[in-house]
């Protein structure tokens, strides 16, 4: 199983999240489901059949949520190697093709968001970077072809 990488803001996110889908939505589906049923035949029902799907739903992210927190590492920003560009980490590179510099913040899939610099380690660049020290220019295969990033800093 490939490892999640949590930020502690993006923990804290998640734990808000998994309490709010078990406070509010899982209740919300309950009252929608009891309504649903008050409409007779659950057969022939389209809003039971609806309702009982999104709790379906609802309880698996429920269920996903809680194993991410089980089984997550929280990254602890005074352990992260800075020698080299690793999950956790800042890193500032020169694109060429766009001739400008831009920084990232490498962390999980769960976490990311590339338009706030946040790119997962599984992405085309996320993984390029990886491993890479100062100084070093990687290539990244994207989907609109080769890029050429140089590391210009590495920090956490």
């Amino acid at each position: 199983m490939t490892k999640i990488y949590l930020t502690p803001q993006g923990k804290k996110d998640l734990e808000e999240k998994l309490e709010y889908y078990k406070t509010v939505r899982r209740p919300e589906i309950t009252k929608k489901i009891g309504e649903a049923r008050e409409f007779g035949d659950l057969s022939e029902n389209a809003e039971y059949d609806a309702a009982k799907n999104e709790q379906a739903l609802i309880e698996h992210e429920i269920s996903e949520m809680e194993t991410k927190l089980r089984d997550c590492v929280v990254i602890n920003k005074n352990k992260i190697d800075t020698s080299k560009v690793s999950i956790g980490c800042f890193v500032k590179v020169y694109d060429e093709a766009f001739d400008e510099e831009v920084e990232y913040q490498i962390i999980s899939s769960t976490e990311s968001n590339p338009t706030k610099g946040l790119i997962s380690n599984e992405s085309p660049v996320g993984k390029a970077l990886l491993n890479g020290k100062e100084g070093e220019i990687v290539n990244v295969e994207t989907p609109v072809g080769f890029s050429k990033l140089k590391i210009l800093k590495i920090w956490a």
